[in-house]
């Protein structure tokens, strides 16, 4: 049985974008039932609100729901490999590092706040990091490893991990260990000296 659900769903696959009024159009329902489903989509993620466009005439400025953009997928890993194997060992992966880094400076701050900065910076880039305290000191742990397509072929990108944090809290880092504690996390924790 297709739902009025799944006729929302199907439509913004096709369209990719539309808004409540557009779907409400196309599919015969009323704005109230569009509104309610997409709501629905959006919290389950698999919609999202992508703009908000002024409406033609008058009106109140009219929502742009779309497909979420890791759904539609991309080639970006095999994009990376590729680049990756025809740069060879020419890859610096401190500069890389830096790149990626960008002008952040949390030097300045104190540990404990360099670490909530770090993590954020770090989380915007996919790695579902998170910091604990420890009894030889702070360590980083990553959820993720936002390079899990390629990392087996190129392991110099977890060299270029620990390169990324010392530049971003202005400390050295070692890589710690494998984590056993979660075989689903990124193996490397990484303790802050």
């Amino acid at each position: 049985m297709v739902t009025a659900r799944h006729k929302v769903l199907a439509y913004l696959n096709k369209t990719r974008t539309a808004s409540v009024r557009e779907v409400s159009r196309a599919l015969k329902m009323s704005a109230a039932t569009v509104r309610h489903h997409l709501r629905v989509l959006v919290s389950d993620g698999r919609l999202e609100m992508e703009s908000v466009r002024p409406r033609e005439g008058k009106g109140r400025p009219e929502k742009v729901y779309s497909i979420p953009r890791a759904a539609l997928g991309d080639n970006l890993s095999a994009l990376a490999e590729a680049l990756l194997t025809e740069a060879g060992s020419g890859v610096r992966m401190e500069a890389l590092a830096k790149r990626l880094a960008g002008e952040s400076n949390f030097a300045s701050q104190p540990v404990a706040k360099r670490l909530s900065f770090v993590v954020e910076k770090l989380n915007q880039m996919n790695y579902h990091a998170r910091w604990e305290a420890g009894a030889e000191g702070p360590r980083i742990i990553f959820g993720h490893c936002p390079y899990a397509a390629v990392v087996r072929k190129h392991p110099e990108l977890c060299e270029m991990d620990v390169s990324l944090l010392s530049q971003l809290v202005s400390r050295p880092v070692l890589r710690e260990s494998k984590s056993e504690t979660q075989k689903s996390v990124c193996p490397f924790v990484f303790l802050i000296r």
